[in-house]
């Protein structure tokens, strides 16, 4: 892949001007030049510029960790993962690390990590500080053609497949309060309503999952054939704002049985006037508290 500067600013977190500042004083990296001597950058270059920052973060001056070579580099990202302290910069090194493996196709190392930090911190807090900042860096790539659709498309399903399995490791339901949880018709990004299951579940919540893509006419089966307590839903994507509103007031006049709970893009869903039975989730915490709220 060829990645421009603003490239590498938006999956690094780098700002242009630090990394070019690196490149002249440090030789971090050393772009390659088009026809037109136009800079541009690959793949090698993105993984190194990963690597440095997860060393930056780990406490090593930047001008230390350009001079080391690419074995030193990689024993030394190994010790801080494994010896750094609970903090923001520690999850950072996890980000950038998982970004390494998954748009390399290496599925074991990025499965060893995530095992490992799931284990040591649990699931809620590596999806809140890891998961979800690598699919938002990964997604806004995709959406530019920045990066290879099948590279996103491997990390969203390695992330889905943990979800699966700690979702099939909860015990059966304790409560009879059931949730119905489901993507528009033309919504497909399922991993954070894969997520919201498994907080639902591990709370002890009921959930049937309907999943992506799914039509009104399925919804109103399902709630026929079922006591509903509550719908939760994701949208996403960019859409028109009166779009959008006809959808929520459609499920809110279709649907009186259930509450109905929203998350998703808050840039859309802060324009909609929610009618009196919807309720906009702003954060996983928003879901958490409501599930669990203090007395």
């Amino acid at each position: 892949m060829k990645y421009s500067i603003s490239d590498l600013e938006k999956l690094s977190g780098v700002q242009s001007h630090t990394i070019r500042i690196w490149e002249q004083r440090y030789q971090a990296l050393k772009p390659h030049r088009s026809a037109g001597n136009t800079r541009y950058y690959d793949d090698n270059h993105l993984k190194r510029l990963l690597n440095l920052v997860t060393l930056n973060h780990s406490g090593i001056k930047i001008s230390q960790a350009c001079a080391l070579t690419d074995a030193e580099i990689n024993d030394l990202i190994e010790k801080a993962i494994t010896e750094s302290a609970v903090t923001t910069t520690e999850f950072e090194q996890y980000i950038n690390q998982l970004l390494i493996h998954g748009l390399a196709y290496d599925e074991q190392p990025f499965h060893k990590l995530l095992s490992g930090a799931i284990a040591q911190y649990g699931l809620t807090t590596i999806y809140e500080q890891v998961l979800y900042p690598i699919l938002n860096r990964a997604g806004l790539m995709w959406q530019q053609d920045k990066i290879c659709p099948a590279q996103e498309h491997f990390l969203s399903n390695l992330i889905r497949q943990k979800l699966f399995t700690a979702i099939d490791g909860l015990p059966a339901h304790t409560n009879d309060t059931t949730w119905l949880l489901f993507l528009p018709e033309d919504e497909g990004h399922d991993i954070g309503l894969l997520f919201a299951k498994y907080v639902l579940r591990n709370a002890g919540q009921k959930v049937i999952y309907l999943g992506s893509h799914v039509p009104l006419s399925a919804l109103a089966t399902t709630i026929k054939d079922n006591q509903i307590d509550h719908m939760l839903l994701f949208m996403t994507h960019a859409r028109l704002i009166p779009d959008t509103q006809d959808y929520i007031n459609q499920l809110a006049h279709q649907f009186k049985s259930a509450r109905i709970h929203l998350a998703g893009n808050s840039r859309l869903l802060s324009e909609v006037n929610m009618p009196k039975k919807v309720h906009w989730f702003r954060s996983i915490g928003d879901l958490k508290r409501y599930i669990h709220p203090i007395s």
